[in-house]
């Protein structure tokens, strides 16, 4: 945390705090100061305790918890993608399907049926779009 901190920086601060709170005060406040930060590291000792007794031979397995994997985008992938094998096959930047290695479609396993794209009918705009009461 004051890693940064050279020895002319604490030189200047205890100055400013000499001058600050003068030589009277400076005594007592090192004294409250250190009893503080001893009840701060006895509260998180009892804390660590009390963390130990209640989580026993389970906090092991959470301290070996690798948190990358539940990262959003990792996690979605892995729920998505790992049953079934490999990811499904893309679309490549030419508008033909490619497989994630850069493989053409043909050579991944698709055959030519699946490589046509089915033409577009446009509705007739006299007649209402179907209309789902449940979905609504």
């Amino acid at each position: 945390m004051f890693d940064s901190i050279g020895w002319g920086e604490i030189v200047v601060l205890a100055l400013a705090a000499l001058f600050i709170f003068g030589p009277e005060r400076l005594p007592t406040l090192a004294k409250d100061a250190a009893a503080g930060l001893k009840k701060v590291r006895t509260a998180l000792t009892g804390v660590r305790a009390q963390v130990d007794d209640s989580l026993g031979d389970e906090l092991a397995g959470l301290r070996d918890l690798d948190l990358r994997k539940y990262h959003p985008k990792t996690f979605i992938r892995s729920q998505l993608f790992d049953d079934d094998g490999a990811p499904p096959v893309r679309r490549g930047s030419a508008g033909g399907p490619r497989a994630p290695g850069g493989a053409n479609g043909a050579a991944a396993g698709a055959t030519a049926a699946s490589l046509v794209k089915p033409a577009r009918v446009d509705r007739d705009r006299s007649v209402p779009p179907p209309f789902d009461v449940d979905a609504t």
